[in-house]
């Protein structure tokens, strides 16, 4: 099937920037949160990137104008029952994943495609509580979004092939690069990032070094673009957590113990950037490590 319309749950710091890919490859959007505020700061994050897209030369002005006027909103979920695809971007919590979908099953077209932008939770267990397990994939965007060239396409178990393929046709047109992972705990990439962001939060948890020296190890020593512990701010540390959880739960195995560091950080409510503060403090003109 050809996909054109695409609606999105979900307009924070993923679903804004799918929203934002989207729009800008030609395809209509139709973007829905539970609040408005949510929506007037998602479209005025992607008005923000796009201009910052255009004063890089990456687009023309023409070409921003063109991908906004392809954005509506929404605050009523069932609306996005007659879109070709569907993809979830809420929070990392399964339970309010299954509800979105439970929502929408009654009003769906029939040919609808369900996808989850999941981080690590099992596609096939969330396509099981649907009416279309077979047309339900998992589709992982990295953060940010227009920036960062991979998309992780995750099948289900009941997924059929002509889903997969309208999928993957989806991510060429984007202009992006798509990695086939198997449904298991935190698929690919997170299953080998957060193991290792986790451990940097250990080596800082046992005193083996501070906040800048673990970073600037790993920048400096590995090549990494950010530090460990810089990262984990970024993509929120609620979000390592619930991620770490998956893998301990889902394999059963100590190697994947979250530190008790993390706990007590996102205990704290310290979840990195979104909040001003994480392994870094952000409320000042430059960050502060906090340990």
């Amino acid at each position: 099937m050809t996909i054109q319309t695409v609606g999105i749950v979900g307009a924070g710091q993923m679903g804004n920037g799918i929203a934002h890919v989207f729009a800008l490859a030609g395809f209509e959007v139709l973007l829905n949160d539970i609040s408005q505020d949510g929506l007037d700061k998602g479209l005025a994050t992607i008005r923000k990137n796009l201009d910052r897209q255009v004063s890089r030369e990456k687009i023309t002005a023409e070409e921003r104008d063109a991908a906004l006027s392809k954005i509506s909103t929404t605050l009523t979920l069932t609306d996005l029952g007659p879109m070709d695809l569907i993809i979830e971007a809420a929070t990392e919590r399964e339970s309010v994943k299954s509800a979105i979908f439970e929502d929408l099953l009654p009003h769906l077209a029939p040919h609808t495609i369900l996808a989850s932008n999941t981080s690590s939770i099992s596609i096939t267990r969330l396509a099981s509580r649907t009416d279309r397990p077979e047309k339900f994939m998992g589709v992982h965007f990295m953060n940010p979004v227009p920036v960062m060239q991979l998309v992780e396409l995750i099948r289900g178990i009941a997924t059929d092939d002509v889903t997969f393929s309208a999928l993957k046709e989806v991510v060429e047109k984007l202009g992006k690069t798509h990695a086939s992972a198997e449904d298991f705990p935190a698929f690919i990439v997170n299953r080998i990032l957060i193991p290792m962001i986790n451990e940097a939060v250990y080596a800082l948890y046992e005193g083996v070094g501070n906040v800048i020296s673990i970073d600037q190890s790993m920048k400096l020593g590995a090549a990494h673009p950010m530090g460990p512990l810089e990262l984990a701010d970024f993509i929120g540390l609620d979000t390592c957590l619930a991620i770490m959880n998956v893998l301990h739960d889902g394999l059963a195995d100590t190697k994947y113990r979250p530190c008790p560091l993390l706990t007590k950080y996102v205990e704290a409510g310290w979840l990195g950037r979104k909040s001003g503060r994480g392994f870094y403090d952000y409320r000042g003109e430059t960050p502060v490590p906090t340990r």
